[in-house]
């Protein structure tokens, strides 16, 4: 079984947010955070800490551990705006640029998911910044239909990554679409809107879903570990990562991105169709 690390950027600055109730909403849930004893004093002052300091990402220190840690991971970067995802063109402009400096693959964090002329306009958009002919998309907030992922195959898109379950990838249209199998914030809100999970909780769950997968003989495990959440702000979900990795990488799993898992369909599908 094969490990795809993913990341989705769903803030850059915190300003962008001036229009919306995106920071009173967090400081609220933060507040109840910490009454539930959750997350501690100290990372409700980072969090201030960070609003004051207008910075809502970590996309540059989640590539340095990446990059340390051998891990070829994807990140999602919006080229529209919509539901909370409020960043300019320009911001995406300037992180695919450094992202892909920095040697990692990048795709569309996708935001139009029922009309194929919008589908359209976020890819021809993304190529024309990234330069790349071959990318993928993972839809914010996993939106969709029905349509959707027909609708993305139509539009040009090599894979997709929106469908929530551990199943092995299957192929629509011309595309591939990768089953999401573990989300960051399912296993640290589990049915709620706020932290509900202790780390050792989450680690465990995480044993779970893995052993799940490796008993149903999946191919492709995908994780999304948000950028945002690499900050001892978030100290559980930090501690998450930087432990799925360690375990990951002690129990002999292979990572692997979602091109060359493409590739390697690819050429298991010519083949048995010869």
């Amino acid at each position: 079984m094969k490990i795809i690390i993913s990341h989705d950027i769903d803030h850059i600055i915190v300003f962008e947010h001036k229009k919306d109730l995106i920071i009173p909403k967090f400081i609220i849930r933060s507040f109840i955070e910490l009454g539930l004893g959750y997350i501690s004093f100290s990372e409700l002052g980072l969090r201030f800490r960070d609003i004051l300091k207008n910075k809502w990402n970590n996309i540059e220190e989640l590539m340095i551990f990446n990059k340390e840690n051998n891990v070829p991971a994807t990140f999602f970067i919006g080229v529209n705006n919509g539901r909370g995802l409020s960043y300019s063109l320009e911001d995406s402009k300037f992180w695919i640029n450094k992202i892909k400096e920095k040697g990692f693959k990048i795709g569309v964090h996708g935001i139009a998911y029922d009309n194929l002329d919008s589908i359209k306009t976020e890819f021809k958009t993304f190529k024309q910044i990234s330069g790349l002919d071959k990318f993928g998309i993972r839809m914010h907030y996993l939106m969709k239909n029905d349509e959707t992922v027909g609708l993305l195959s139509k539009a040009g898109y090599a894979y997709d990554s929106s469908i929530y379950g551990i199943n092995n990838p299957i192929k629509i249209g011309n595309l591939w679409e990768f089953p999401l199998c573990i989300m960051d914030g399912n296993l640290v809100y589990k049915n709620s809107r706020y932290q509900n999970q202790t780390l050792k909780q989450i680690k465990d769950t995480t044993k779970i879903m893995l052993e799940e997968a490796y008993s149903k003989g999946i191919n492709y495990f995908t994780i999304l570990f948000h950028d945002r959440y690499f900050s001892d702000s978030f100290k559980t979900w930090k501690n998450w990562y930087i432990w799925l990795i360690e375990y990951l990488k002690k129990n002999n799993f292979e990572f692997i991105g979602f091109e060359n898992a493409v590739n390697e369909l690819n050429e298991v599908h010519i083949n048995e169709n010869q």
